[in-house]
C-alpha cells in the first residue's frame, strides 16, 4: 500500500518533488514555478503551501499540492488542491482519493472548512465529494471548472 509524505515534513524529498511536478505539469516557461513554490514552502511560517508525494517504496507514483491560489480568478476561495497526478500504470486503485483526503485533512487541521480545485475534468472529482461551483479564469486566457468540497 502506498504512503503519502509531506515534503515539508520530509524536506529531503524536495528535489525529487520539484522534478516530479515539473515533469507532469510544467512547460519550459513555467519550470521555476514548481521549484520556487516547493523550495519556499519548506521554511514558510504559514501552513500553506503544502506538497505531497504518493510513494510506493522509493518510487513516486503520484502527487498533489495544497496552495492559496491555483492561478485562477477566484482569489476569494482557498485553499486549492492542485497538481493532482497518479502515474498511468497505477490508476484505477483510488490513489487520487488518498491524495485528496490528505489535503482535506490538512486543510481542516489548518482551520479551513472547504477546499477547492480547478480542472477541465467532469465526473471525476464528484466521486470524492466535490461539487461544481462555476467557471474560473486563468491569466493566460483559458478557463476551468471550479469545484468545492467540505473538509
Amino acid at each position: 500500500m502506498p504512503n503519502i509524505i509531506s515534503v515539508r515534513e520530509r524536506p529531503q524529498y524536495s528535489k525529487q518533488a520539484i522534478a516530479y511536478f515539473q515533469s507532469k505539469w510544467a512547460t519550459p516557461d513555467s519550470m521555476m514555478v514548481y521549484e520556487d513554490c516547493i523550495t519556499s514552502c519548506l521554511n514558510a511560517p504559514a501552513p500553506l503551501p503544502q506538497w505531497y508525494l504518493l510513494m510506493e517504496g522509493e518510487r513516486i507514483i503520484g502527487g498533489a499540492g495544497l496552495i492559496t491560489n491555483d492561478f485562477i480568478s477566484r482569489g476569494d476561495l482557498y485553499p486549492w488542491i492542485c497538481a493532482v497526478y497518479v502515474e498511468e500504470d497505477c490508476r484505477g486503485n483510488a490513489y487520487s482519493s488518498q491524495l485528496l483526503q490528505k489535503a482535506k485533512e490538512d486543510a481542516k487541521k489548518f482551520g479551513f472548512s472547504h477546499v477547492y480545485l480547478s480542472t477541465d475534468l467532469e465526473g471525476f472529482y464528484e466521486k470524492y465529494g466535490f461539487h461544481y461551483l462555476g467557471i474560473g479564469y486563468h491569466p493566460w486566457g483559458e478557463s476551468s471548472r471550479i469545484y468545492e468540497a467540505d473538509v
